[in-house]
């Protein structure tokens, strides 16, 4: 698995879209860690140039996740979210934690770091 490190400064990580080519098609993900944090993050690639950001860690049991196409898979139980982080099959009945994105007119992504509360 490969994880890119970013360095985030008051709260946030901005990516240039331009320099992960993975991000600018539908389908497409990065996963990430924040440097000096244990927390990985998928930034994952939507339909219309949006993106989700989204905890890969199970609500069920705290599994990692994995990307599988279309879907996020857990491989401990079955669990299944979409890419935005909705649960489509339990066990699990808690959606993934969401992050916050905003998308700038020249191309950078802002990831805001602390969970969006459902």
């Amino acid at each position: 698995m490969v994880v890119t490190t970013v360095t985030p400064a008051n709260g946030r990580v901005r990516l240039t879209l331009s320099d992960h080519p993975l991000l600018n098609r539908p389908g497409g993900f990065l996963k990430l860690r924040p440097e000096g944090s244990n927390q990985l993050l998928y930034v994952l690639a939507l339909s219309g140039g949006s993106f989700a950001v989204v905890s890969p860690i199970c609500k069920h049991m705290g599994c990692t996740v994995n990307i599988d196409g279309p879907l996020l898979l857990c491989p401990c139980h079955g669990s299944m979210y979409d890419r935005d982080g909705s649960v489509l099959r339990g066990p699990t009945q808690a959606p993934l934690d969401r992050f916050q994105t905003e998308v700038s007119s020249d191309g950078v992504l802002t990831i805001y770091l602390e969970p969006r509360r459902t």
